[in-house]
C-alpha cells in the first residue's frame, strides 16, 4: 500500500486512537471487546475500523471464541516510521 493511502487509513482519529491502544496493549495484543468504550463509538463501528486496519496491513487479527484480537504489525509499523524519518 502506497504511503498516502495508509495515511488515508490513519486520518480518521478513532482509527489512530485503536492502532495506538493496540500498540500500548499491555501482552501487545488487545481484545475487540475493550475497545469500544476508549474510542466512544459502537460496536460495529469500532470492528468497521479495526477491519480497515487489518486490511492496511497494520493490525493482524485472530479469533478466539466469540472475540477477536488484535496485535500490531511491527513490520508494517517500521516501514511506516521509516517513511515519514527525517
Amino acid at each position: 500500500m502506497e504511503l498516502a493511502a495508509l495515511l488515508k487509513v490513519l486520518a480518521y482519529p478513532a482509527r489512530l486512537r485503536l492502532l495506538s491502544l493496540v500498540a500500548a496493549a499491555e501482552g501487545g495484543e488487545a481484545c475487540a471487546c475493550d475497545l469500544v468504550a476508549p474510542v466512544g463509538r459502537s460496536q460495529p463501528t469500532v470492528s468497521h475500523h479495526l477491519s480497515t486496519l487489518v486490511d492496511a496491513g497494520l493490525l493482524s487479527r485472530e479469533k478466539r471464541g466469540r472475540w477477536a484480537w488484535y496485535r500490531v504489525v511491527p513490520e508494517r509499523l517500521a516501514a511506516l516510521q521509516a517513511a515519514l524519518a527525517p
